[in-house]
């Protein structure tokens, strides 16, 4: 004997998958500026794998590599966050 179960309510799917991502920033203002980077990369995105940052002396941008992990729907919003810090030169995928 077998018993087959069908449910007729709707598919829902759940949380989105989350994905590294690797994420190059271009600022400028040196290490002063490195809090609130981060800071955004936190609050948009659920973890942070890597972070490599480069600054020198003498020279006017630095840069930050990072791997994240964020859903696909909202790797928009942390680069447009991160485009919209006044130090941000440019944050776009490495």
């Amino acid at each position: 004997m077998s018993l087959s179960t069908f449910s007729s309510a709707p598919y829902t799917s759940g949380p989105a998958m989350l994905v590294r991502r690797r994420i190059a920033t271009y600022f400028v203002g040196g290490i002063d500026q490195i809090p609130a980077l981060v800071a955004t990369l936190t609050q948009h995105g659920k973890l942070i794998h890597e972070l490599s940052v480069d600054v020198r002396e003498g020279v006017r941008e630095s840069s930050m590599v990072s791997t994240v992990l964020v859903s696909p729907d909202a790797l928009d919003a942390l680069l447009d966050a991160l485009r919209a810090l006044s130090s941000v030169v440019s944050a776009e995928l490495a």
